[in-house]
């Protein structure tokens, strides 16, 4: 009887597939380890040009509405929150330009905006106006640090020479370089009667300013303010001859 030649037996050929498979498996993990894949959910690094025009059409539409130069917002945003929508102070302001939420309150009603403080679009606009208003008031550079500690704690500043909180110093002394060349020469070329920005031009030519500058205008002499000069050109006052501000608590963020 003719008989066939016999075949391997199945284990031997079920072994061999088995180790071919576990070879090419290796080989795919090796390549794993050498190209790693960003896990789900890992935020994607954003460059400062991207990030900055992420906010581009609100901070134009916030600028031309309250006649101020969009450098201003995008210095005070980078300095107030680094570009993060979702940011909360320790004293609560909030968003983009951290406003504090009863600030924002008055100005949602007085321009109209969202009812939520945090949305991009409406704190952008709400830090904008509330920029526009303390210059209005104060000038170049004390709205800053009025935007910073609020008009009533400024005010009082400007009326008893009491120091500005270290928070505040920090803060102008960090946006005046931001702000070099786009700070109007004083008060007079923006006006000081209310709401003149809602019908004049905003600038005459600019003059740079430094942080130490803006530091030292903001410290007036006690025996020179005067109450009735609360608005006034902060770069005519002299600057303590002793130093800039003496060290004091902060007080609570008013804004």
């Amino acid at each position: 009887m003719y008989r066939s030649k016999a075949s391997a037996p199945p284990s031997h050929r079920t072994h061999a597939v088995a180790r071919t498979l576990a070879a090419v498996l290796i080989s795919a993990a090796s390549l794993a380890i050498s190209f790693p894949v960003p896990a789900r959910g890992e935020p994607v690094s954003m460059s400062t040009g991207e990030t900055a025009d992420r906010w581009s059409a609100f901070i134009s539409e916030a600028a031309e509405r309250f006649a101020i130069p969009a450098a201003w917002i995008r210095a005070v945003m980078h300095v107030e929150s680094r570009e993060d929508p979702k940011a909360i102070s320790p004293k609560g302001a909030v968003g983009l330009m951290q406003v504090m939420p009863k600030t924002y309150e008055e100005l949602r009603l007085r321009y109209a905006l969202g009812i939520d403080p945090t949305d991009p679009h409406d704190n952008i606009l709400a830090g904008a106006a509330y920029l526009r208003e303390m210059h209005d008031r104060f000038g170049p550079p004390g709205f800053l640090a009025a935007y910073n500690v609020g008009p009533s704690r400024y005010e009082d500043h400007l009326a008893t020479g009491r120091p500005l909180p270290d928070e505040t110093r920090n803060y102008v002394a960090a946006l005046t370089p931001l702000l070099s060349g786009v700070l109007p020469a004083d008060s007079a070329s923006l006006g000081t009667e209310p709401n003149t920005w809602r019908k004049a031009s905003l600038f005459v030519a600019p003059s740079p300013r430094t942080s130490s500058d803006a530091l030292a205008a903001l410290t007036p002499q006690t025996s020179r303010i005067k109450a009735d000069r609360a608005i006034a050109d902060l770069s005519a006052l002299t600057p303590f001859s002793v130093g800039l501000f003496v060290r004091k608590s902060d007080a609570p963020r008013a804004r």
